[in-house]
């Protein structure tokens, strides 16, 4: 059965508990917020205020949205009805390790408890939890802001409920969210270990000298960044080896790719590791025909550029 979210609970009004707060009003629920900052009305306002227009523009109905929002003068007042709690505190374990004992303890019994932590597991912080309360546990990560960017990366801990990852799903998609389960907790989840080694190669690649900043960041934008934000990486290497796809981009350029050296420290792939990894690709991309999804990445990649131009353009307005 789908849980009923109405009342939500945000611990920790930073730039990302703002944005969570934004999104969850905006989606029709009440929402608590809670943290020690002097200024937490001001941000609160200023926030729902700057967000609006965002909101707005993906379509949702901001009318009433300060409306939903209350202010709590502490976490138990603000998970005291809570359906849903989403944590946002400082990336220390002992920290949420106190915390998470607060809300397990003063949160309904049936309230999912949700930490937007950017490397932390959930594992490390919920061994003082009973079996009960680790269960509805578990890490649902957002990218920075979550009002706009759509992914959260949903991450069980041990301990963790089936029922609770469903419901965690449940939760973001009914907030316009795109949830992604990762079945294995590793230190920084997806997102940001994938960010993690494409921002080191920049880094060294301007230390070489290489590129500059500057145009570093341009090969990305009007490239990579481009194919990505319409297909990512295995699908983009799926298609970029034509009608034989994956494995006939492995075969044919694999050898010159590894040529390049691998200064990220992963050893090279056995050859039964290689040949699981294109079957993979090939059981999540196999049942499309080349000609379809290639047509399907071309279309997203023109509204893409189109919504890139429209932007410049009123930039230039907003200039002029």
């Amino acid at each position: 059965m789908t849980r009923p979210f109405r009342t939500a609970a945000v611990i920790g009004a930073g730039t990302i508990g703002l944005s969570w707060t934004a999104l969850f009003a905006a989606y029709g629920l009440t929402v608590r917020v809670s943290d020690p900052r002097e200024d937490l009305a001001e941000a609160v306002a200023d926030a729902l205020e700057r967000y609006a227009p965002h909101l707005t523009a993906r379509g949702l109905d901001v009318t009433g949205l300060a409306d939903r929002v209350h202010l709590a003068a502490d976490v138990t007042e603000a998970v005291r009805d809570a359906n849903v709690v989403q944590e946002n505190g400082p990336e220390r374990v002992e920290f949420k390790q106190d915390l998470f004992a607060t809300l397990a303890r003063e949160a309904p019994a049936h309230a999912l408890l949700l930490s937007s932590s950017s490397a932390i597991p959930s594992t490390a912080f919920t061994g003082e939890l009973t079996d009960a309360d680790a269960a509805r546990v578990l890490i649902g990560h957002p990218f920075n802001p979550p009002h706009l960017l759509p992914l959260v990366e949903v991450v069980p801990g041990e301990r963790t409920g089936e029922d609770a990852v469903q419901a965690a799903l449940d939760f973001y998609a009914s907030v316009g969210r795109t949830p992604v389960v990762e079945r294995k907790e590793i230190p920084g989840f997806v997102g940001n270990r994938l960010q993690k080694a494409l921002s080191r190669e920049a880094v060294y690649l301007v230390e070489q000298g290489v590129v500059t900043p500057e145009d570093l960041d341009k090969v990305m934008t009007n490239s990579l960044g481009l194919r990505w934000a319409t297909v990512g990486p295995f699908l983009g290497a799926h298609l970029g080896g034509g009608p034989g796809g994956y494995r006939h981009l492995v075969e044919h350029i694999g050898a010159s790719m590894r040529d390049m050296g691998d200064g990220l420290g992963r050893s090279a792939q056995t050859p039964g590791q290689q040949e699981r990894l294109i079957e993979a690709v090939e059981k999540a991309y196999g049942s499309s025909t080349y000609s379809e999804l290639a047509e399907t990445r071309d279309r997203r990649q023109l509204a893409v550029l189109d919504a890139l131009a429209a932007a410049g353009t009123a930039t230039t307005k907003e200039e002029n």
